[in-house]
């Protein structure tokens, strides 16, 4: 019986003497969505085309729902579906025929084809532009079309490069329904953004990478427990005027209190810190608008990686 989901275990490549995965660990699990963060230049997309089986690892194991995309590329293929970053589609065939064709690549026959292709333009609201050169399409239209075209087969692991680049507003919304419609009916998603706050609202698990590996565990859990600072919006006054009631309130200097635009920003170590905070303002008579994390965990985390690394360097 095959093993859902994806497994990577000290998977290296290098292009000459650069190392662009140096030793990456990564378990994605089925009926769930994955994220991949990392800086430029992290190793994400080699990674992913290694996944993709379409660049061999140097070393390591790789395996896409318990099938070695190096030993049975085939296989792998099969059972996963890749959206890279650009779509590079046929410029002379149209939104349609660009679906049917890579259906009859996967040995869909022309009436299954055809069939299924009408099924993903209604998904990925496309259908309107379905006589419409592939060529022709905006930034986030060819999103669409990639997505559309990485399901043709319904695989059971989805590979997808920067999804939401150039989507509007409504597009990624309709993306974060997909996604987690995915994981609901057991596919496994690993999915590559650097928009923090689209993965923050869709993923179940994460994994950073830095500098070509993952990082570890601890690291990141050290990283997330680190202070990050709230935001504190008070009813009826702009910050600089609300700033003074709030650092009273919690005993700090008003001098040493930053502000940016319309609310006062407040480091808390914890979520139970701020809660207290909140508290601690509520019961000072400050009319609190609006308090909420001025970053996202996963934008958090991302940031604090970094500026370890940059003081480790």
């Amino acid at each position: 019986m095959l093993t859902a989901g994806i497994s990577v275990r000290d998977v290296r490549r290098s292009f000459g003497r650069v190392e662009a995965v140096r030793g990456v660990d990564l378990e994605a699990r089925a009926g769930a969505v994955t994220g991949l963060v990392g800086p430029n230049g992290a190793g994400k997309t080699t990674l992913l085309l290694m996944l993709a089986s379409l660049l061999q690892p140097d070393a390591g194991s790789i395996r896409i729902a318990g099938i070695d995309p190096v030993a049975d590329p085939a296989q792998a293929r099969s059972r996963l579906g890749w959206m890279p970053d650009a779509l590079g589609a046929w410029g002379s065939l149209t939104v349609r025929e660009t679906l049917q064709m890579t259906g009859r690549l996967y040995d869909l026959d022309a009436s299954a084809a055809a069939r299924r292709a009408g099924e993903l333009l209604d998904q990925v609201g496309l259908a309107g532009l379905a006589g419409s050169p592939a060529r022709v399409l905006s930034r986030g239209q060819k999103q669409r079309l990639g997505l559309a075209r990485a399901l043709v087969h319904d695989p059971s692991v989805l590979l997808l490069d920067e999804p939401a680049s150039g989507l509007d507003p409504q597009a990624r919304v309709d993306l974060r329904g997909l996604l987690r419609g995915f994981a609901a009916a057991g596919k496994t998603v690993l999915i590559s953004s650097h928009i923090l706050s689209e993965l923050e609202e869709v993923v179940d698990d994460a994994v950073f990478l830095l500098d070509g590996a993952t990082v570890s565990p601890d690291r990141v859990a050290a990283a997330a427990r680190r202070t990050r600072a709230w935001r504190v919006r008070v009813a009826d006054l702009d910050a600089h005027a609300a700033v003074l009631p709030v650092a009273t309130a919690l005993g700090l200097d008003v001098a040493r209190v930053p502000i940016d635009r319309r609310d006062v920003l407040i480091p808390f170590a914890s979520e139970g810190e701020a809660a207290a905070g909140l508290r601690t303002l509520v019961d000072a008579g400050v009319a609190v608008a609006e308090f909420s994390a001025a970053t996202g965990m996963l934008e958090h985390t991302f940031l604090d990686l970094g500026a370890e690394g940059k003081e480790a360097s």
